[in-house]
């Protein structure tokens, strides 16, 4: 009966159950098999090098009006600096914006307009002034991709700035998923706005969520 058991489980699961056999164990102290995770929702890889996700901000980059368009959306504008060949820009659009709960979160509450570190295509700043992307990200202070800039939810308190002055909150560099997508809650929550530090509440989201799924 057991053998038959085993011969009617997947290659992986039988191999256990059949190590539990040899070793006397009871076929209820077995686990259970993992779920597959869900597959990763891959980018498209531009011919300016950078990799693009389906729902990137279509933009005339005139941010000012971009900023008002994601207000009337009823969601937050975030500006990414990328480059060619950049090993962590792959990360994030690969292994963690590939992720479909992240994907989903992400797309459902924000703008993601992408920009080139070292791009041509000319950029009118919230300040009115127009110039490529290489010098935007020069006047804005951004030497590292990727680099994530949050604007604030009212086109009014961009007005007349740069976006460097406009930004409420920055984030350099490819984190861990739970780190990236903490970021991207915190600024829909306005945490900025409260007393609670960033890395404060990446911490206490991190313990809600092994406590969710019963891991320490």
């Amino acid at each position: 009966m057991i053998m038959t058991t085993i011969r009617t489980l997947a290659p992986r699961a039988a191999a256990a159950l059949a190590v539990a056999v040899l070793l006397g164990l009871s076929l209820a102290t077995v686990p259970p098999a993992r779920a597959a995770e869900p597959a990763l929702i891959e980018p498209t890889l531009g011919d300016d090098g950078l990799y693009h996700h389906d729902f990137f901000m279509q933009s005339f980059l005139d941010l000012q009006e971009d900023l008002a368009e994601t207000h009337a959306a009823d969601k937050r504008l975030v500006i990414i600096f990328e480059q060619r060949g950049c090993i962590y820009c792959k990360k994030v659009n690969v292994e963690i914006l590939g992720d479909p709960a992240i994907y989903e979160y992400v797309k459902g509450n924000f703008n993601v307009l992408q920009l080139n570190l070292f791009g041509e295509r000319e950029v009118t700043d919230f300040d009115g002034e127009t110039m490529p992307e290489k010098q935007l990200a020069r006047r804005w202070g951004v030497i590292f991709t990727p680099t994530l800039l949050f604007m604030p939810e009212d086109p009014a308190d961009a007005e007349g700035m740069t976006g460097k002055e406009a930004a409420v909150f920055n984030m350099h560099g490819a984190f861990g998923k739970h780190t990236f997508l903490s970021a991207f809650e915190w600024v829909k929550q306005k945490g900025y706005e409260g007393d609670t530090h960033f890395q404060k509440y990446v911490a206490e989201r991190l313990a809600e969520r092994r406590a969710a799924e019963g891991t320490q």
